[in-house]
């Protein structure tokens, strides 16, 4: 058995490598990590986005946490970061979120929050599945009678987490016209519905989930769909979510892709007029493209960079007492305002900015030049393999002489898939095209 928790909590297939057991497991043992058995009664607040996999792991959660003796507070279907700030405003010991974010349908997940709705250190998650390892559950006592767990519903967790977002606002958003695509995700009733209370005149897509619909063409890691309603609809801007709306990327009125380093350098200049901008720096991962370092260096924004995954970028954030954050892929954290990743905060405060500047969202991340970047993801059998591979060693540092100090390369492991991610940034789109495609040969060949 590998590691059980990845870059984001756990995810695989459900009912194949996430069953209702080991989600029953998870729940038990994070009741007993995370709030104990003595005390006052725990309670935990449990989420999840729609695909179908979800009830069925809900179930299995809420009876594992009302087994170890927690209440359980269910709120539905809602975005990841609903139930993060949920967690912290129903002051609750633990939240659960059931979702495996970008991920196709088949695919589950279960991400743990601890109070306060912080993500968990690498030391807690290695607590919990230490305990699952050596099936701790069997030396807890399970209570008895009125010792065991409730069940209940709170129906109005969507509507206080708008509410939330809309008191954050920095600049009401009229005039500004928005196509959102949803993801047919968990933010499929809440982002639109946020966006038209802040003023925007909003035209959802992917907003009506199935439960089999979810990630299916649309959203965040299909930006065609998007950019082909906006030219459509004579919009100012695309917005995309993935399926548990924890980011965010967006396109503009031409259809061209605004990622995000370019929508951090846009909140991280709006914020530094603003004198809201901690010491003038920013949190960055590995992945964010050259440009943005260059970019922020010009505008006086000192950087922090940090490992892949928000979990870092929070960490990093938290010990530093830092105001913004986030990766290329579209999370940003902006922890005055909520405690992890939130899309919609995120497209809410990128459209104040173009609302109280004027400018068009090309215009606002025109501030960011980036360098070609090519990434290519290679499906292999064995991620350890190619990572001790002396001949990826030696095709990497080929490619990097090649480079000098133009350009760079980086490889890394999925931490929810069996891929090895190639990344390669150089001065022109075809010398990062022909090395990304060498290096992705070379780690084919081996994995």
């Amino acid at each position: 058995m590998g590691r059980l928790f990845g870059t984001d909590g756990v995810r695989g297939l459900a009912n194949g490598d996430l069953t209702p057991e080991l989600a029953m497991a998870v729940a038990v043992a994070a009741a007993h990590v995370l709030a104990g058995v003595e005390g006052p009664r725990p309670v935990a607040v449990v989420g999840r986005d729609p695909r179908v996999s979800g009830e069925m792991l809900e179930a299995a959660v809420c009876a594992g946490l009302a087994s170890a003796g927690a209440d359980v507070t269910r709120v539905g279907v809602l975005p990841t970061p609903a139930v993060a700030h949920l967690t912290a405003e129903l002051n609750a010991d633990l939240g659960v979120m059931l979702s495996a974010s970008h991920n196709p349908m088949p695919d589950n997940g279960i991400k743990l929050f601890a109070r306060g709705g912080h993500k968990l250190p690498d030391e807690i998650e290695d607590a919990i599945e230490e305990a699952i390892r050596h099936n701790a559950a069997r030396e807890w006592t399970r209570p008895a009678g009125a010792g065991v767990g409730r069940i209940g519903d709170y129906t109005a967790g969507g509507e206080k987490y708008v509410e939330h977002l809309l008191s954050t606002l920095p600049h009401r958003l009229d005039g500004i016209k928005v196509v959102v695509d949803c993801a047919n995700g968990a933010a499929s009733t809440a982002a639109p519905e946020l966006y038209r209370q802040a003023g925007a005149e909003v035209v959802a897509i992917a907003a009506e989930p199935d439960g089999l619909n979810i990630n299916e063409g649309v959203g965040s890691t299909h930006l065609d769909v998007v950019r082909a309603a906006v030219l459509e609809h004579g919009a100012d801007l695309g917005i995309a979510h993935d399926g548990d709306a924890d980011r965010c990327l967006a396109v503009d009125a031409d259809g061209n892709d605004v990622d995000g380093d370019q929508i951090m350098a846009i909140l991280a200049l709006a914020m530094k007029d603003a004198g809201t901008l901690i010491d003038d720096t920013l949190v960055v991962t590995v992945m964010s493209n050259l440009g943005l370092t260059i970019a922020m260096k010009d505008a006086g924004i000192n950087l922090v960079t940090t490992g892949v995954g928000d979990r870092y970028v929070l960490e990093a954030l938290r010990a530093q007492n830092l105001a913004l954050g986030g990766e290329q892929s579209g999370h940003v954290v902006m922890p005055a305002h909520a405690t992890t990743g939130d899309g919609l905060l995120t497209a809410l405060h990128l459209m104040a900015r173009m609302a109280s500047t004027g400018k068009t969202i090309a215009e606002l991340a025109g501030a960011v030049t980036r360098l070609p970047q090519v990434l290519i993801n290679v499906r292999v059998a064995d991620k350890a393999a190619v990572a001790e591979a002396e001949s990826v060693a030696t095709a990497v540092a080929e490619a990097e002489r090649e480079l000098g100090g133009t350009g760079r390369v980086l490889l890394r492991p999925s931490g929810t898939e069996r891929l090895i991610r190639v990344m390669v940034e150089a001065k022109s789109q075809d010398d990062a095209e022909a090395i990304a495609r060498r290096i992705a040969k070379v780690v084919a060949d081996v994995g």
